[in-house]
């Protein structure tokens, strides 16, 4: 009698793990990854905004050192010095958010880090399309400005910020005036008699045109003394001031904005766009561990 013996089937259909616990411990992976990935990259700005508070702490306490140290004949240290220690504290404060947050798994540290970003971006946004659509007028209102502060140049020894910051934009961006030179005859104290030629404060003083060495030693002491203990301004004598026919820049700084504009938007457009991707990556990373970590360490809880 003959047997007939059956076959086992065999199914091609794939087939699936279907151990919850294998996938719950991937996507505690996953959370573990996301979860240390911020607390790096948070430490590191953490430590880049302690290293710009010591900057600007350092020029608040010692002003002569560091402009010996940086070795630039105008810098605008009252502006810079607060400006650099109110970033580097709030950039510390954010930075810490992100990493006890992350660390830590709080999510109300999380959402307070992801609420900071969010604002900090829609303010870059909103900064950005004003520039876009009020620029006419903005064009205008620094015009003003600048014309004011040469109008009132070293007038009030005791409030010079905005007067070393157009310095330095002048030292920097190579030229003199907002238009032309000849807005420094608008200048109270730097007004010739009717016999002296006009002058020009020294940041328009133009080094390229002749190899006389010593004109930068004397922007460079001149801005040493002006950061030590002020002294009331009696005569034009006191302030670093070149003759209009001497060797200084003949370009506007209007024209000469416009060039370095031109020159380096894509270089402005392309930091801008790193700086917000950068923002989107941390607010994208910080809410899906936020929303994430207590569903899956619930779900962990009843596998177990």
């Amino acid at each position: 009698m003959d047997t007939c013996e059956e076959s086992p089937i065999v199914s091609l259909a794939p087939t699936y793990s279907k151990d919850p616990q294998a996938k719950m411990s991937a996507q505690e992976s996953c959370l573990s990854l996301i979860k240390y990935f911020l607390f790096v990259f948070n430490l590191f700005f953490f430590v880049l905004g302690g290293l710009i508070f010591c900057f600007g702490t350092w020029i608040l306490i010692d002003k002569t050192s560091f402009v010996s140290f940086v070795g630039l004949s105008f810098v605008p240290l009252q502006t810079w010095s607060k400006v650099l220690a109110v970033s580097g504290v709030l950039t510390m404060a954010l930075a810490l958010l992100g990493c006890v947050g992350a660390l830590k798994e709080l999510r109300c540290l999380l959402g307070l880090y992801f609420g900071m970003l969010l604002l900090l971006f829609a303010t870059q946004i909103t900064l950005g399309i004003l520039i876009s659509t009020q620029r006419v007028r903005l064009e205008r209102r620094v015009q003003e400005l600048v014309l004011r502060t040469i109008q009132s140049y070293r007038t009030n020894p005791d409030e010079t910020a905005a007067e070393e910051s157009w310095d330095y934009a002048q030292f920097q961006l190579r030229c003199c005036g907002w238009q032309s030179p000849r807005d420094w005859n608008k200048a109270q104290m730097l007004k010739a008699n009717d016999s002296e030629e006009p002058f020009v404060p020294c940041s328009c003083y133009n080094s390229s045109a002749t190899n006389d060495s010593t004109g930068y030693d004397k922007l460079f002491y001149s801005q040493l003394s002006r950061v030590g203990p002020r002294a009331k301004l009696r005569r034009t004598d006191d302030i670093c001031a070149l003759p209009a026919k001497a060797h200084i820049y003949r370009e506007g700084c209007a024209q000469s904005l416009q060039k370095w504009l031109h020159n380096n938007i894509i270089s402005i457009v392309g930091i801008c766009l790193g700086v917000g991707l950068l923002e989107l990556g941390f607010m994208t990373l910080s809410i899906f561990l936020c929303r994430n970590l207590d569903h899956i360490y619930d779900r962990l809880a009843r596998y177990r």
